[in-house]
């Protein structure tokens, strides 16, 4: 649902930066832009500025190995396979929901360490879901593209606020 503050219209590469911006948990909803393809590039979700809102990149996440779920053969090695991706996948938004409402710093730091372990277990079960159904590679490399970009943004933020932690 495009809109008329897309920040894919003549900029530059949108898909880095500023994602830390809103770990915090303050600001406002912003109109934001979110573009999904079906081929190698993961959705945008940016406000006018260029942050990235990392509520709805961790639910789209989820949504998309939902989506990539349901494609899959129904047999014993896939059942096991998909319960896993789909548990670690949509975790890593719910925890992310969790760090946003954290009562203390402690409590966002580790709510942010759990993101990121999520995140690196949803990149390991979409290499095996990749092996064990090597006519959705494509798909799922894609995934784990994006689930890979989250660990790293989930890794800055926590070494960011660890840091400011051990400043005080």
């Amino acid at each position: 649902m495009p809109n008329d503050q897309c920040p894919r219209e003549g900029q530059g590469d949108a898909s880095s930066g500023g994602a830390e911006d809103n770990a915090g948990g303050q600001g406002g909803m912003a109109r934001y832009c979110l573009h999904r393809f079906d081929g190698d590039e993961a959705p945008v979700v940016a406000d006018p500025k260029g942050t990235y809102d990392l509520h709805e990149r961790t639910a789209v996440l989820g949504e998309e190995v939902i989506d990539l779920a349901k494609k899959l053969r129904k047999d014993n090695v896939n059942r096991v396979l998909v319960s896993q991706v789909v548990r670690s996948a949509t975790s890593i938004g719910a925890n992310y929901a969790e760090a946003d409402g954290a009562g203390s710093k402690r409590e966002f730091r580790h709510r942010i360490g759990l993101c990121r372990r999520e995140a690196k277990e949803t990149m390991h079960w979409l290499r095996m879901l990749a092996k064990a159904n090597e006519d959705r590679v494509q798909e799922s490399r894609r995934l784990w593209q994006e689930a890979h970009e989250l660990a790293l943004i989930f890794s800055a933020i926590l070494r960011s606020a660890e840091s400011k932690a051990g400043n005080k």
